[in-house]
């Protein structure tokens, strides 16, 4: 087996691809949007609900984003937890005066 760093480098790391909420309403919540979708559908004409979709598109472009970000912070907050977890030292907690960000 491949270690992680093995299968980032080749490219074969996806999570965005799995991740899967475990969240008890998530798949019921999934059912609600296609639902309502479909109300809409047949409650506008055709270039209105074209417009409608270009305006979700927009929104999932941005929620996106603020995902990736969400995960890189994640992701360096973690590892910044793991260096001072292995070097025993407090410096890496960000206050006003240290001027450091995570």
């Amino acid at each position: 087996m491949k270690s992680i760093l093995e299968a980032l480098y080749h490219g074969q790391l996806h999570p965005d691809e799995t991740i899967v909420p475990s969240h008890p309403e998530y798949r019921q919540l999934g059912r609600q949007i296609v639902a309502m979708t479909e109300q809409w559908r047949n409650r506008l004409g055709e270039e209105e609900f074209r417009e409608l979709e270009e305006f979700f598109d927009l929104c999932d472009m941005s929620d996106g984003m603020h995902v990736e970000a969400a995960f890189i912070h994640g992701f360096r907050l973690g590892a910044n937890m793991m260096i001072e977890v292995m070097s025993k030292r407090e410096e890496f907690v960000p206050n006003a005066t240290s001027g450091l960000s995570l």
